[in-house]
């Protein structure tokens, strides 16, 4: 890793040069080489390509003693402490009381479209001629019972209908963007390397990968520490939708991945404890996207543009 450094030299300065001059000669000296200093990001996209994620932390830890990668694990660990709802209240989380509740607005839309429909055309198809008028509404009337059925039974089948046809709602994709780029500032603010993504309907996620935190997780041997942190990142995507939306949509997959954390820590944790444990992840990374919010919009951009891994840990840094 190296910053490739060509510095233009002022010319030699003439005796009786004024101050103004001087200063001038100075500044055009500091442009100069702030515009010829690059940073080589080869390494960095390597170890990304490569799905290395120690490759990828050591990358960017050389990036960050060269003062490009700031953002990178600039987060100081915190350690968890009883949170309350009128916290999130204050920091502006809206209807902070339900965040914990799954969403049923998708398949609610879902069944209800299915059932209106359904029963629409199986009303136009009783017009129909001799045993067509019976048998025709008797079928696409079955429908409907069908989808319930398999709702019932095994509702996991459905999700990617469902998911397919969340896409009608007008903030649908821009509310993937931002879930999804919640969890890849706040890892990589906490120093975990996000090594892939995908804002597609139904595969929405980022690939956290890490062998180390990995051994962790097989053996069951979480601490603290790792547990907070994981617990933050995973409570990032619901943060982002409560700052921005009445309704927090996208919090089951959320909320899933951080019981799974959650069953794997020594000591276990009681019922009270894991509530205030993800109170308090969501008051961090609230914090965390409040105040890293031109980072953030940067990133739900770079995202919405399919941009690479690298490109978006550029607009992280970019960001103003």
């Amino acid at each position: 890793m190296a910053i490739v450094a060509g510095l233009v030299a002022p010319a030699a300065k003439p005796l009786g040069l004024s101050g103004a001059r001087r200063r001038q000669h100075r500044g055009r000296w500091r442009v100069a080489a702030a515009a010829a200093a690059e940073v080589d990001l080869k390494a960095l996209g390597s170890a990304i390509d490569k799905k290395d994620s120690q490759e990828a932390r050591q990358a960017l830890d050389e990036l960050k003693e060269l003062g490009w990668a700031k953002r990178w694990s600039s987060q100081p660990y915190m350690s968890r402490r009883t949170t309350s709802l009128r916290e999130l209240t204050n920091l502006g989380i809206k209807n902070a009381e339900n965040l914990a509740i799954p969403s049923v607005r998708n398949d609610a839309a879902f069944l209800f479209t299915v059932v209106g429909t359904t029963g629409f055309l199986a009303v136009l198809a009783g017009q129909l001629p001799g045993d067509w008028g019976f048998f025709v509404p008797y079928l696409t009337g079955s429908i409907s019972l069908v989808v319930l059925a398999i709702g019932s039974i095994s509702p996991g089948l459905l999700q990617v209908a469902i998911g397919s046809f969340s896409a009608v709602f007008p903030d649908y994709q821009e509310r993937i963007a931002r879930h999804e780029a919640a969890h890849f500032l706040v890892a990589y603010l906490t120093g975990l390397p996000i090594l892939g993504y995908s804002l597609d309907i139904g595969k929405e996620h980022v690939n956290l990968v890490d062998d180390q935190l990995q051994k962790l997780l097989y053996s069951g041997q979480l601490d603290q520490k790792e547990v907070d942190r994981l617990a933050v990142i995973s409570m990032a995507g619901l943060a982002a939708e409560g700052l921005e939306y009445d309704k927090v949509v996208g919090q089951s997959a959320d909320l899933f991945t951080l019981q799974r954390f959650l069953n794997r820590t020594k000591p276990p944790l009681g019922k009270a404890q894991q509530q205030n444990l993800t109170r308090w992840a969501v008051l961090i990374a609230a914090s965390l996207l409040k105040n890293n919010k031109a980072a953030h919009d940067a990133l739900v951009s770079a995202m919405s543009q399919k941009a690479t891994v690298l490109g978006c840990i550029e607009a992280i840094e970019n960001a103003s």
